[in-house]
């Protein structure tokens, strides 16, 4: 038997109540909102030795996108892996920035520079799909942009490809803007 059996309501009493109906509005209003997709880019472990031994921590890049143009990036630490995760998607969210698009990809060619990063990014015309790899990929997906094609001209490193990436969507102007501020 519960311990508290008593308190609990039945179904009749539950639908009585209307509290079904504040669940269905609820469920209606986060439908509407855009899905929000995470990508973890990278998790490295990262070891500091002290005198008693070897300390193991983690460190997690994640991006977080709503698909429609604005995306975030962070880095996350712990000394567990799903924290550091949960640090680094909090953090995304809060960091989010948007960016235009012109239908599915980007309104212009644009070249983005972070350290020893070089991403160039060049609109695509329906069908050509996502030709970019890596870090630039999981930005890219997570933004939204469906049709693009993008090259990788400095380094590999997943750090500095991503905030390279990041730094080109910044750049970027829609065709209304650029006519605002030639005026």
């Amino acid at each position: 038997m519960l311990k508290n059996q008593k308190q609990l309501k039945t179904a009749k009493e539950l639908n009585a109540d209307g509290s079904v109906k504040v669940e269905a509005e609820i469920l209606e209003i986060e439908a509407a909102l855009p899905e929000e997709k995470t990508v973890v880019v990278a998790i490295n472990r990262v070891t500091k030795v002290v005198k008693g031994g070897k300390r193991f921590s983690f460190n997690a890049l994640v991006v977080v996108g709503d698909g429609a143009g604005s995306v975030g990036v962070a880095l996350g630490k712990s000394n567990e892996v799903q924290v550091a995760i949960q640090k680094a998607s909090s953090a995304a969210r809060k960091e989010m920035m948007s960016f235009p698009l012109s239908g599915t990809t980007i309104p212009h060619e644009v070249e983005g520079h972070f350290g020893a990063g070089h991403v160039w990014m060049k609109p695509a015309v329906g069908g050509t799909g996502l030709i970019a790899g890596g870090g630039v990929r999981a930005v890219l997906e997570a933004g939204g942009v469906k049709n693009i094609l993008t090259k990788n001209l400095g380094t590999r490193n997943s750090f500095n490809t991503v905030y390279a990436t990041l730094d080109a969507l910044w750049r970027l102007r829609s065709r209304e803007e650029v006519l605002k501020m030639r005026r």
